[in-house]
């Protein structure tokens, strides 16, 4: 029996080029479960946002693609969708699109004691990216090495003004 890693691969080779050409990017191709259970995630990104049409014409193109390639052997579930706000940053892009943005940063080593460290992503370089941290009084940066980033992932900020109010009625 195929791995489901195996057929993920196999399927990302597929989608790769079929994303690029709608204008947008592969992000993640996931398979779980097994047999008819088996469920085939693709994530897709662009600047802005994905909208929903951008995950219909995927989803059509792909489906299509996909039965004729045919790398799954049997019955499965294929979704399409946006990775989410908070989704972990797999590439260096993601932090370019970030810069400006409030990150949250876990680290392989603590950094004065903190393993995590917050803070607005500053800038995106070579060697690694720097951070005006949140936590600080000061103007306080801080850059930090790519092997130094264990995990990445934007804070999700919610603006002044768009608090919800639920109450029990």
């Amino acid at each position: 029996m195929e791995h489901p890693q195996q057929i993920a691969e196999r399927v990302k080779a597929i989608a790769a080029p079929i994303v690029w050409a709608l204008g947008l990017e592969l992000v993640e191709v996931a398979c779980s479960g097994q047999g008819g259970r088996t469920v085939l995630r693709v994530f897709i990104d662009k600047p802005g946002g994905v909208s929903l049409n951008d995950c219909e014409q995927v989803h059509l193109s792909l489906g299509t693609a996909l039965d004729v390639e045919d790398p799954i052997p049997h019955a499965y579930t294929l979704e399409v969708s946006s990775p989410g706000l908070d989704r972990p940053f797999r590439k260096r892009e993601d932090y370019c699109r970030s810069v400006g943005k409030r990150v949250c940063v876990k680290l392989r080593q603590p950094h004065e004691g903190q393993w995590r460290v917050v803070g607005r992503l500053v800038e995106v370089e070579e060697p690694g990216v720097t951070l005006a941290l949140t936590q600080s009084r000061q103007n306080q940066t801080v850059r930090l090495d790519w092997e130094a980033i264990a995990e990445a992932r934007l804070e999700v900020e919610f603006g002044a003004g768009h608090a919800t109010n639920m109450r029990s009625r």
